[in-house]
């Protein structure tokens, strides 16, 4: 028998095997991974996944499945245009998990539309999220953990978005290690509308040359395609890969790919996270002819953008990357947009006229701040750290001043955290506002630093942190 019989043979054999799963209406928890499904597994010695017309088998095999149903309940999300939430997703597997995996199997699943929604964005205007619905998640998540793993490997060094043990950090660092090297001109690049823009055909093109499995094709360009439905009216969808699927930032990287490779192979320093892409030069100069060669080569080769009203080529400093900027000094620090936007957020958070009791203040400030914390740390800034947290003190101790309400209560409160009876008296009695007395010496001794951290407020600024 030759070799292309006993893969022909095999192939079939394995479908059959997956069908019978796939039919048998088995109604084990989708958490919990099948007995005796080992065997149900191809070969991965046989050829790479990848390049195989047979890559619907693995999507569809019972422990790469059961992976992307963990996931998908593990992340939450809010439920699309069937109205499924997560929480119901493994009682409605258990019933419908068998025709789901056969029309897979098939080539006839067709994907259901997804929910528009809008979120602001921090500079203005407004982001389209498109929500699929919670089957259609885990089928997208279920190709994700095959084609991720293989694909990633192939990706440039520079490209820092949605990839595996990389994150805006690295992005950010990378292009501080450009400063230090002299490349002190940036070229920011902002694509008009990326995800809302990309074309069908030139990203099934690219998805083509790494995928044999027609099936595959067909599925993936049927999310593409499902459409959208924005308060109850359907509408079809052109272009543009949906931002809210699992499988939408992968496409986006082996799409940008192209871009990524073209910048290397032109000797270009650059970084990008998803489709925010800053090429470093030495001159203003070479900046200019660099953006326009880079927006007509993205408009000829890969269809896309370059919003000419955003984009610049500038200093550093006087620019954002993923909300941080960089000092003259080359050190990194938080960009003036972020931080209007943080001091906008704590200014809504202890609000005064909130009516919330401090502690209930706090635990939602804590939340806040720790989030912020953990991704704004990264600066080299210090002291603007201090500043927030001088300043975050100084709200809290006038929300306090503003709940406490009367002279009497304020002269009790005062007196119950140690100030002596004359200063208690003398700042009760003040007819300043919350905001000037919130600077008094008889708040800044009964509300300290130390009081408020144990209150549960985090510092921005650690106290190993040299300033």
């Amino acid at each position: 028998m030759s070799d292309k019989q006993q893969k022909t043979d095999s192939l079939k054999t394995e479908q059959q095997q997956l069908m019978a799963f796939a039919t048998e209406g088995r109604s084990e928890s989708p958490m919990t991974a099948a007995e005796g499904t080992v065997s149900l597994e191809v070969d991965s010695n046989l050829e790479s996944p990848t390049s195989s017309d047979r890559l619907m088998e693995r999507i569809c095999g019972p422990l790469n499945f059961n992976a992307a149903i963990e996931k998908v309940i593990a992340n939450d999300g809010a439920p699309g245009v069937d109205g499924m939430t997560v929480q119901q997703l493994g009682k409605y597997l258990q019933h419908h998990r068998a025709r789901i995996i056969g029309e897979l199997l098939s080539g006839t699943y067709r994907p259901q539309p997804v929910k528009r929604v809008e979120i602001p964005k921090p500079d203005g205007g407004v982001r389209q999220l498109g929500i699929p619905t919670a089957v259609d998640r885990v089928i997208q998540q279920a190709i994700l953990l095959v084609l991720s793993p293989e694909w990633d490997e192939t990706f440039s060094e520079n490209s820092f978005g949605f990839r595996p043990s990389r994150s805006a950090h690295d992005a950010v660092a990378k292009a501080q290690s450009y400063l230090v090297e002299g490349y002190t001109w940036v070229v920011d690049m902002d694509l008009e509308k990326f995800f809302d823009r990309v074309n069908h055909d030139v990203l099934m093109s690219r998805v083509a040359r790494r995928v044999e499995d027609k099936r595959l094709l067909k599925l993936i360009r049927g999310f593409l395609t499902s459409g959208v439905l924005i308060d109850g009216l359907f509408s079809g969808t052109r272009e543009g890969t949906p931002q809210g699927g699992p499988l939408s930032p992968l496409l986006s990287n082996l799409l940008l790919d192209e871009l990524d490779r073209e910048l290397e192979a032109r000797g270009l320093r650059f970084a990008r996270y998803a489709d925010d892409c800053n090429v470093y030069v030495k001159s203003e100069r070479a900046g200019k002819r660099v953006l326009q060669s880079l927006t007509n080569w993205l408009a000829k080769q890969l269809r896309l953008t370059v919003n000419q009203n955003k984009s610049a080529v500038d200093r550093p400093w006087k620019r954002k990357f993923l909300g941080f900027t960089f000092t003259t000094r080359r050190k990194r620090s938080i960009s003036k947009q972020a931080r209007k936007k943080f001091k906008a957020r704590v200014r809504k958070l202890t609000n005064r006229n909130r009516g919330s009791s401090l502690q209930r203040v706090v635990s939602e400030l804590r939340s806040y701040l720790i989030g912020w914390r953990g991704y704004y740390g990264f600066c080299e800034t210090p002291s603007v750290l201090r500043d927030f947290d001088s300043w975050i003190h100084r709200r809290l101790r006038s929300y306090a001043w503003k709940q406490w309400k009367t002279g009497r209560r304020r002269f009790k409160e005062l007196r119950k955290l140690g100030i002596g009876k004359d200063l208690a008296a003398q700042t009760a009695g003040s007819r300043k506002g919350g905001w000037h007395n919130s600077r008094s010496p008889a708040l800044n001794m009964s509300l300290t630093r130390a009081t408020l951290i144990e209150l549960g407020v985090p510092l921005l600024l650690k106290p190993e942190t040299k300033v």
